[in-house]
């Protein structure tokens, strides 16, 4: 495959891969259809991923494969310029930490169970809990990251991109102390989980769509680029 041909191909390739691992990303969908599976709104999604609760092993396999797929669709996606190289590379890691916190699943539900949440924080759990919970805390970081690395390159532009990250900074800035509170009450936590999940796919759609774009010389011209008038050209305007 030459060079040129792969450069045409590769969105394409990267969409199929990246809506495939959002739509395995995106489970917790179908929770609410199932009465009863969660107990209440304060319970988190990891809980329903303890082994022995119902479609547990179906869940933690469709978060490990929602991670690979959606590392091969920003793999697929590398750029060569070195900003948005940076906003991939924390893509990645966001989605291989999806992949690990499905492969090493909570073995207590600590948001519902104050015994397990007791033995979590005295570090009597075995070391897949808090593989887990590194995990989560990994993927939560991972993707703020490439939030704000994609403003930073974005802030001046006026392009729907730059649009979609600043509501999504403006949102993040909203939720992450409502997230905290939650965690911290163990109140809520369901919902705060679900309102983030949006938001991470929302961001992992805009990403896939703006980095499908960088390479194209024409479309990565600065705003005052853009304004660049080459010498001559108003004079020749005026003379005809």
């Amino acid at each position: 495959m030459t060079a040129q041909v792969w450069r045409s191909t590769r969105p394409a390739l990267a969409w199929v891969l990246g809506i495939a691992g959002l739509l395995a990303y995106n489970w917790w969908l179908l929770v609410p259809l199932k009465p009863g599976l969660m107990s209440s709104p304060d319970e988190l999604f990891s809980n329903l991923e303890v082994t022995g609760r119902p479609y547990a092993i179906t869940m933690q396999h469709l978060d490990l494969t929602a991670g690979l797929l959606l590392m091969a669709a920003f793999a697929v996606l590398w750029p060569t310029t070195k900003a948005t190289r940076r906003e991939c590379l924390a893509m990645i890691a966001w989605a291989a930490a999806g992949a690990l916190g499905g492969l090493f699943p909570e073995v207590c539900a600590d948001g519902i169970s104050r015994t397990c949440r007791d033995q979590e924080w005295r570090f009597q759990l075995p070391v897949t809990q808090y593989v887990h919970v590194l995990a989560g805390i990994a993927e939560f970081t991972a993707i703020t990251v490439a939030l704000w690395l994609a403003l930073r390159r974005t802030r001046r532009h006026r392009t729907r991109f730059s649009r979609m990250y600043l509501g999504l900074a403006m949102g993040a800035v909203l939720a992450y102390p409502l997230l905290g509170l939650a965690y911290l009450t163990d109140t809520f936590g369901g919902v705060m989980e679900a309102v983030f999940f949006t938001g991470f796919t929302i961001m992992a759609l805009t990403q896939i769509a703006d980095l499908s774009r960088v390479d194209q010389p024409d479309r990565q011209s600065s705003p005052a680029q853009a304004r660049t008038v080459q010498p001559g050209a108003g004079r020749a305007r005026q003379r005809a």
